[in-house]
């Protein structure tokens, strides 16, 4: 019997999956919904507190009586201001160590050790329980990429590889060897909407979105989803291009139907594969 699954609950359809494949399983699950962050729609077909951001001790404390071994964080959660946390004593002492002000991988691969060294929970990730959620290789739908596609796609994976370090964000949007745009705070949705305003004359942009060098991905895997092709295609992009076997697709079919009606490709990679080659095959 798999151990009782405890869900640290942000925004979007992520936590709804994660129940539902606990439900189809028969595993016991746990939802800490965090106010202002969770849906309420998704979170309510399973067992669940509401928490707000800053309550560790609340947290911490409703897992344990609920007997959750393993823990896993799944969808977006808005970095909010010190005011707006107003963190317990025990959220205090975590950030009394500066995490707020570092970058996401900073602060989620602090939040992981924590749970693990200190809590002693097993922190898993989304893909370990949905797995058939994880991008494959190669041509999702019925449009391939283009070679002068590719070359923007290998130029969006060279930059995501410089500016890694940086801890900024895992998406690019290259068209025609520019780039039109980084993602920061303001998550890939909102990239994209602010490179369709920047798209130059001809073949449209592409997004390439790829895990951070180091980036604890337990916490943070890259997700597309329905959302992301409707945004790419009101951007005139040409197309998406994600990691193989390290990216969440939530609803796939809808996905992959939303992009061929659009005339867009979805392609997974290798990006370790590309640095050997020079090219994406």
């Amino acid at each position: 019997m798999a151990a009782k699954l405890g869900i640290l609950a942000g925004g979007g359809p992520l936590p709804g999956y994660l129940i539902e494949a606990c439900r189809s399983s028969g595993r016991d699950v746990f939802v800490i919904a965090f106010e202002g962050q969770a849906d309420a729609d998704v979170v309510n077909a399973a067992p669940h507190a509401w928490v707000r951001l800053g309550a560790a001790e609340d947290a911490l404390g409703r897992l344990r009586a609920e007997n959750v071994e393993e823990i896993v964080m799944a969808g977006p959660v808005r970095r909010p201001t010190l005011a707006e946390l107003r963190p317990d004593r025990r959220a205090a002492k975590f950030l009394a160590r500066g995490l707020l002000n570092k970058g996401d991988n900073g602060l989620l691969g602090a939040i992981v050790r924590t749970l693990e060294e200190q809590e002693g929970f097993r922190v898993v990730g989304a893909d370990t329980v949905l797995e058939y959620l994880r991008a494959p290789e190669g041509v999702f739908g019925q449009v391939e990429p283009d070679s002068g596609m590719r070359e923007d796609i290998d130029e969006g994976v060279r930059v995501l590889r410089e500016t890694g370090h940086l801890d900024i964000g895992q998406a690019v949007v290259v068209q025609q060897g520019i780039v039109l745009g980084l993602e920061a705070a303001e998550g890939t949705r909102r990239l994209i909407e602010r490179c369709g305003d920047l798209r130059r004359e001809g073949r449209g942009g592409v997004l390439v979105k790829l895990p951070k060098p180091g980036q604890e991905i337990r916490a943070d895997m890259p997700t597309i989803g329905p959302e992301t092709m409707s945004a790419a295609t009101q951007a005139g992009l040409s197309g998406i291009a994600v990691a193989a076997g390290s990216t969440l697709v939530i609803d796939r079919a809808g996905l992959v139907e939303s992009a061929d009606r659009a005339g867009l490709f979805v392609i997974g990679i290798r990006p370790a594969d590309i640095a050997g080659d020079g090219g994406t095959g």
